[in-house]
């Protein structure tokens, strides 16, 4: 039996980093300031400003504007899913997590994961398949990061590697662009922030949730969520899978939920039969 039996329901996509916008500061001014005002307690100043410089600003700044994006929109999702970051926004959308519990560790999560490793980046190859990736990274010695949708894998590593793997991508006929990010996320390199995340998590509490939330380093709804949140710092990310699962599962209707339109981009190459909404991107200028 399929997990989403009416077409009709929802599902609720958080995108994760990368799709910070210049308006969703307005959003969460205007939607939710006493969301702001915390936020910028826990991280010590506005964290939007400088949500490009680094993924400690970056990580609070998109988690609070998917969470105010959720509030305005009022849905009521068969099931959730988030990209990286986003599985903590879609986890406190559905309760399983109380929602001061999960900005305390998103903040938590970007202060780890930025001081894990700054001499690493990531490399996204345009139009290579899972195939091509793992070969670029075997040659390279890095490591495939994100299955972000067919003909877009991103590789991740030190930057002396990663530049050894877009001469290799090239050389195989495939196009690489380095991502202005400053860490090797999702690889090896950010082994230094799983055990300090996985004692938080240990001492947060969890609630029923109201709807199943996938995992994208599974592809499965989370069954041991302090476990998988914190093994997903090194993991890579199954987004196409994920996504795909989802529909295998019985969904029908994607709604993105937070700012940009990354995971709607994403959507149309992993699914093009179903279309990913994106109602979020209108509300900070309703």
């Amino acid at each position: 039996m399929s997990l989403i039996t009416d077409p009709a329901a929802p599902v609720a996509l958080f995108p994760g980093q990368g799709s910070q916008t210049p308006e969703m500061r307005d959003l969460l001014a205007h939607r939710a300031p006493d969301l702001l005002e915390r936020v910028t307690a826990l991280v010590g100043e506005d964290p939007f400003p400088r949500a490009g410089e680094s993924t400690r600003f970056a990580q609070p700044a998109i988690f609070c504007a998917s969470l105010a994006g959720w509030d305005a929109l009022g849905l009521e999702p068969a099931a959730a899913a988030g990209h990286s970051l986003g599985e903590l926004a879609a986890l406190a959308a559905a309760g399983l997590l109380a929602r001061e519990d999960a900005l305390r560790l998103v903040v938590l999560r970007g202060e780890l994961m930025a001081d894990a490793d700054d001499v690493g980046s990531m490399l996204a190859l345009v139009g290579a398949s899972q195939e091509d990736a793992e070969a670029v990274a075997a040659e390279a010695g890095v490591t495939v990061a994100n299955d972000n949708a067919p003909g877009q894998v991103v590789l991740s590593g030190p930057r002396e590697k990663l530049a050894r793997a877009e001469e290799v991508a090239k050389e195989r006929g495939r196009r690489a662009l380095p991502l202005d990010v400053a860490g090797a996320f999702h690889s090896p390199s950010m082994e230094p922030a799983v055990q300090p995340f996985r004692a938080a998590l240990d001492e947060t509490e969890l609630h029923d949730a109201a709807f199943p939330v996938f995992s994208c380093a599974s592809t499965q709804p989370f069954a041991d969520v302090r476990a998988e949140l914190a093994a997903a710092l090194t993991k890579p990310v199954r987004w196409r899978e994920t996504v795909l699962a989802l529909h295998e599962a019985g969904a029908r209707r994607f709604v993105e939920v937070g700012p940009g339109k990354v995971l709607a981009r994403l959507g149309k190459r992993i699914v093009p039969d179903v279309p990913v909404e994106t109602p979020a991107e209108e509300l900070a200028h309703a």
